[in-house]
C-alpha cells in the first residue's frame, strides 16, 4: 500500500506542477493548446510510469469511478484520496515557490473576470459531462478486452481534448485534487468556488462508472467457437 500511495502522491504533484505550471509559467507563450497538451502529456507519462504501481489514478474522481466499477475497495479509495489531495497541494506549493508567489496558480473558476466568463450552470454542466466521459474512457481502456499497452495514450489524449474544449469555461478540473491545491493557496474567489470542482467531478464519476458496474459497457466476448479454437491452439 505504501508504494501505491507514494505513487499517487508523486503523480498528482507532477500533474499539478506540469499542467498548472504550463499555464502559469508559459501560458502566454504556448497558449491554450500548449496548456492542454501539457496536461495530456503529463497523464500519458504518469499512466506508463506509475500505472504499474498504483494504476495511475492521480484524481479522486477516477478513484471513485474505479471503486464504483467494482475494481477497488472503499478503504483503498479513501487512502488514495488523501495521497492525491496532499500531492496536489505539494505541487501547487512548488509552483508557487518557482513563480515567486504568483497570484495565478492555474486555479479553476467561472463567472466575471475568469476565462470566457461562463456562468455557474455552464461550469457545472461542463465538469459533470467531461468527467463522466473521462472516467468512461479510463474504465473502458483499462478493462477486460481493451487493447494492451494503449490505455495511457487514450487517457492522455482524452484529457488534452477536454482541455482544448473547456479551458475558457472553467480552466478544466475533472479532478478535485487538481483544483484543491491551487485554490487553497490562492484563496479568495478560487477557494469559494472550489465546491463546484469537488461536487461536479464526483457526479460525473458516478455517471461514467455506473454503466461499467452494471455491465452496460463491457467488451464484447468472442464467439464460443473462436474461444475454443484459441484455447486449442494455445494448448498445442
Amino acid at each position: 500500500m505504501t508504494s501505491k500511495l507514494t505513487a499517487e502522491f508523486v503523480g498528482t504533484l507532477i500533474l499539478v506542477l506540469f499542467g498548472c505550471g504550463a499555464a502559469v509559467l508559459g501560458g502566454e507563450q504556448v497558449g491554450q493548446l500548449g496548456i492542454a497538451l501539457s496536461f495530456g502529456f503529463a497523464i500519458v507519462a504518469l499512466a506508463y510510469g506509475l500505472g504499474p504501481i498504483s494504476g495511475g489514478h492521480v484524481n479522486p474522481a477516477v478513484s471513485l469511478g474505479v471503486f464504483l466499477a467494482g475494481r477497488m475497495p472503499a478503504v483503498e479509495m479513501v487512502f488514495y484520496w488523501v495521497a492525491q489531495f496532499a500531492g496536489a497541494l505539494a505541487g501547487a506549493l512548488i509552483l508557487m515557490g518557482i513563480s515567486g508567489g504568483h497570484e495565478h496558480l492555474g486555479q479553476n473558476g467561472w463567472g466575471p473576470g475568469y476565462g470566457g466568463e461562463f456562468g455557474v450552470g455552464a461550469a457545472m454542466g461542463f465538469e459533470v459531462v467531461m468527467t463522466a466521459l473521462f472516467v468512461a474512457v479510463i474504465l473502458g481502456s483499462t478493462g477486460p478486452g481493451a487493447a494492451a499497452g494503449f490505455a495511457g495514450l487514450a487517457i492522455g489524449l482524452t484529457l488534452a481534448a477536454i482541455h482544448i474544449v473547456g479551458i475558457h469555461v472553467t480552466g478544466v478540473s475533472v479532478n478535485p485534487a487538481r483544483s484543491f491545491g491551487p485554490a487553497v493557496l490562492v484563496g479568495g474567489v478560487a477557494l469559494g468556488q472550489l465546491w463546484l470542482f469537488i461536487v461536479a467531478p464526483a457526479i460525473g464519476a458516478v455517471i461514467g462508472a455506473l454503466p461499467f458496474r452494471f455491465g452496460l459497457l463491457e467488451a464484447a466476448k468472442p464467439p464460443v467457437d473462436e474461444r475454443i479454437d484459441t484455447t486449442l491452439r494455445g494448448a498445442t
